[in-house]
């Protein structure tokens, strides 16, 4: 018994180490990574990294002139092919990234074609290439799947028009940046994450010096608890006509300022006279389109109208669109696809047929439909975000209830703008209830004589 003393010492630690590992693994996948899978991929990485690229096919016959010095100064008959070089490695607590400088006769696409290739070589869960600048890419990768659990960075970028809303699947942040892509389009079924993602956005822009107007004809159960930070809130039809057209008379007047001063757009304004941005949140947009009666089809025609003028022209006077749909296409109405073209940006859900994620992504990004056709149910929030350049990434948005969502445009509420063109549409904020003694659980009894 005394013999086996030794191995009980070693062992016990070691499995419980090994328990320790098993559980963060599964439960603490930062932490793991930090602690073991970030030292053995780095290690592997720079092991393996010469014989990968030239497997992978990534690999360039060396110059003359590298040539020349191999053979004459080095004393060596055979000429190696030459891989990009690794300028910088870095990790972090989701994966690491790679900055290499492309030799010549390498370019960004080939790295990326064999970027599967080099996922599976090195043995981490993604991997993702970017171009930083000529001659260099980035090589994002991320060493589990961080939109299990979704975790935003720290540190997120932030700018005068930049709200945080998503994580991307290389462990960086989604964020909408309506200076670079003022309009966007948002699909997705019931269940799929669709309002999650809108409460997130509401969250991101409730801090910057913005107007929220918003457009709920569900009589506004979505959006009516964001009314503290609403300049304006449309519940039925006939309020979002009154709206959009409040919206197309201020943009108006907007560009009477602009040609006043000679400027292009409201940011070469001076501080002083430049209006606030305007950001229009449409919750469901195929209510503005669908009609009960003929009498409807006038203000219908009337909205899409102010609708494509506003995503046509709206951008330069500081007035940008947030559309929100199950579906989108032309049978909707006349219309429909004109609207469609001015929305940049598409976040496109999990959805109920392959054709709207055609409407979405198929005339930007038909790569990403297959990617959004296969978004399981059991996953709420995750979505595929692309752009007119045909890039696309998988998102997924943090778990906001609405009451947080609420507090938070309570919280901001004194960042409200008043416009006067919407004031007749600004939401009236309900009062508060006072205290009320409770109702005796007890019913009295009177005395009996």
């Amino acid at each position: 018994m005394a013999d086996l003393t030794p191995l009980w010492e070693i062992g016990l630690p070691l499995a419980g180490a090994g328990g320790v590992l098993g559980y963060a693994k599964a439960r603490a996948p930062r932490v793991y990574w930090s602690l073991v899978g970030l030292p053995m991929a780095s290690a592997r990485f720079t092991v393996t990294y010469r014989s990968t690229m030239d497997v992978c096919g990534l690999t360039v016959q060396p110059s003359r002139f590298r040539a020349f010095l191999v053979r004459n100064v080095a004393r060596r008959s055979d000429v190696q092919p030459v891989p990009p070089k690794v300028r910088r490695l870095r990790g972090s607590s989701t994966g690491m990234r790679v900055t290499l400088r492309l030799p010549a006769g390498l370019e960004p696409a080939d790295v990326m074609a064999a970027s599967e290739r080099l996922r599976h070589a090195w043995g981490v869960h993604s991997g993702h290439v970017v171009e930083t600048k000529p001659g260099f890419v980035e090589l994002r990768m991320t060493g589990y799947d961080v939109l299990r659990r979704v975790k935003m960075p720290r540190r997120l970028p932030s700018g005068r028009l930049v709200a945080p809303v998503a994580l991307r699947e290389d462990g960086t942040a989604f964020v909408r940046d309506y200076e670079k892509v003022p309009h966007a389009l948002t699909l997705g079924a019931n269940q799929s994450g669709k309002s999650m993602y809108q409460r997130n956005l509401i969250k991101g822009l409730a801090g910057l010096r913005v107007a929220l107007v918003g457009i709920d004809c569900k009589r506004g159960v979505e959006q009516r608890r964001y009314a503290p930070r609403l300049s304006a809130l449309a519940v039925t039809p006939d309020e979002a006509s009154g709206v959009l057209n409040a919206l197309v008379g201020e943009m108006e007047d907007r560009f009477d300022l602009l040609n006043q001063y000679g400027a292009t757009d409201v940011w070469a304004l001076p501080d002083e006279v430049r209006p606030v941005p305007v950001v229009l949140l449409v919750d469901e947009v195929a209510e503005l389109f669908l009609v009960a009666t003929r009498k409807d089809e006038d203000r219908r025609d009337q909205m899409v109208t102010q609708l494509i003028r506003l995503g046509q022209m709206a951008r330069a006077a500081g007035i940008y669109l947030e559309i929100c749909g199950q579906r989108f296409g032309s049978e909707l109405g006349k219309g429909a696809t004109t609207l469609r073209a001015q929305l940049t940006g598409r976040v496109v859900h999990r959805v109920n047929d392959k054709q709207t994620a055609d409407m979405g992504l198929g005339d930007i990004a038909p790569d990403a439909v297959v990617a959004v056709t296969s978004i399981p149910a059991d996953k709420p929030g995750v979505a595929v975000a692309g752009d007119s350049s045909g890039g696309w990434t998988r998102i997924r948005t943090p778990e906001l209830s609405t009451d947080e969502a609420a507090e938070i445009c309570a919280q901001f509420a004194h960042l409200t703008p008043d416009l006067p063109a919407l004031v007749a549409y600004r939401p009236v904020l309900p009062d508060t209830v006072p205290a009320t003694e409770p109702f005796p659980l007890v019913k009295p009894i009177p005395a009996m004589d």
